[in-house]
């Protein structure tokens, strides 16, 4: 199963192969089993996804304010139609 579908593979794969990469990877894969982690693993890459490397400029990670079901999504500051936002992100909404 292919993780990324544009440009970023050929860049981010070799890292994901790294030692580091692997312990976080299974980190992880036992938080989501026993935790309720935002967003859901299907969705942590979103926003590679949708933006090429060639398109990108900036990347800023951080940590987003959603703490409800269904508000994550892999997008910062933002939720998908029809789902409430979270209180710091509802006066902009």
């Amino acid at each position: 199963m292919r993780i990324f579908t544009n440009d970023w593979e050929q860049y981010l794969l070799p890292e994901m192969e790294k030692p580091y990469y692997k312990e976080l990877r299974q980190f992880l894969i036992n938080e989501y089993r026993t935790r309720q982690i935002f967003p859901d693993m299907y969705s942590i890459f979103n926003a590679l996804h949708y933006t090429s490397l060639a398109d990108t400029k900036v990347v800023i990670f951080g940590q987003d304010p959603y703490h409800e079901p269904g508000q994550a999504h892999g997008l910062s500051f933002s939720v998908l139609p029809n789902v409430p936002p979270p209180p710091l992100l509802a006066e902009y909404f």
